[in-house]
């Protein structure tokens, strides 16, 4: 089979690598797309190793259909179109899947755009409601809104009756926002965001914030927080090493979650199964229902991963970038 071998950041190249087959609880798939995550662009600059066991091929995510099954796997056929979550060898013509990370299409989404959901679906459920426990009516403040995940994020927040708000670059950016179902629209270049969003919450603040930056947002992240407010960090493109005020932390009884899904296991109570199987009973519905959809800013056939790597890099594309692999 061919795959995408990373040369370095900017050399990836499609090549023959050996053929991947089922092992027992695996199903092979036959790649339609595969998503492109700043982990990828990471892995491929040396910065984020694969998890120990995963394949050394980028691609976090893939749609596609059901090819083979190893041994002990009932729930699918060949034939079947799937989508699925990885830890790794989604940028391929195959790839074989842990059957507890399988998804089927959602409703009304066609195969080849299937593969701009498993990812952000499973990273927003997973942080949101499972972590952080994000209930009906609270205030959400989401950076980077116009990003796979925050589009994937405003979309579910306005499905569960949240207040959404969300930083984002440009005016264009800030409409899509907007027009996903955000309340409340920051520029992050000329507005600060702690204080649009007490403005906006009679001075209260948010009840959970969905951070992609990390340390260079840290100390103004707990400035925005509402008391028992919780902050879930799921990104470090602000940097990895912060001061933290422990007297703000400790005076509004504040919560800081850094979490991670790739290097989860499969199985167990916080597994990606686990995880999975809430998407597909809670997330799956909204996407039949209409209130859900997949955002894509970008295609890009497969052999010109390179590109679609610069294009995420660039900060200019909105959600989600999709490679495609010809029929």
């Amino acid at each position: 089979m061919h795959a995408v071998v990373a040369e370095s950041s900017d050399l990836l190249l499609w090549r023959e690598v050996p053929d991947v087959r089922p092992e027992p609880g695996q199903v092979l798939i036959k790649v339609t797309a595969a998503g492109v995550n700043r982990a990828d662009l990471l892995q491929a600059a040396g910065k984020y190793p694969p998890p120990p066991g995963a394949s050394d091929i980028l691609g976090l995510e893939v749609s596609g259909v059901v090819a083979a099954v190893g041994g002990g796997v009932s729930e699918w056929i060949v034939g079947q179109e799937v989508c699925a979550l990885l830890a790794g060898g989604g940028y391929a013509e195959y790839v074989a899947v842990p059957v507890g990370q399988v998804m089927p299409v959602p409703p009304g989404v066609s195969v080849h755009d299937a593969a701009a959901l498993p990812e952000v679906a499973c990273t927003v459920w997973s942080n949101l409601v499972m972590t952080a426990n994000l209930t009906p009516g609270e205030a959400l403040l989401i950076h980077g809104g116009a990003s796979g995940i925050g589009t994937h994020a405003i979309q579910v927040a306005r499905a569960l009756g949240n207040r959404i708000a969300v930083t984002a670059g440009s005016r264009a950016k800030l409409d899509l926002c907007a027009e996903l179902g955000a309340d409340i629209l920051i520029s992050y270049g000329d507005e600060d965001f702690v204080e649009q969003v007490r403005e906006a919450t009679d001075g209260v603040g948010a009840d959970v914030i969905l951070d992609i930056m990390g340390a260079a947002y840290l100390d103004r992240n707990l400035e925005a927080l509402a008391p028992d407010g919780r902050l879930v960090i799921i990104g470090m493109q602000g940097g990895v090493s912060g001061e933290l005020n422990i007297g703000k932390l400790v005076g509004k009884r504040l919560h800081i979650i850094g979490t991670s899904l790739r290097g989860r296991p499969v199985g167990g109570a916080h597994g990606k199964s686990a995880i999975v199987d809430a998407v597909v009973a809670s997330v799956w519905p909204m996407i039949g229902d209409g209130l859900v959809r997949p955002v894509i800013g970008a295609r890009y056939p497969i052999q010109q991963a390179a590109d679609a790597h610069r294009a995420l890099a660039s900060g200019e594309t909105y959600g989600k970038v999709l490679l495609t692999l010809d029929e």
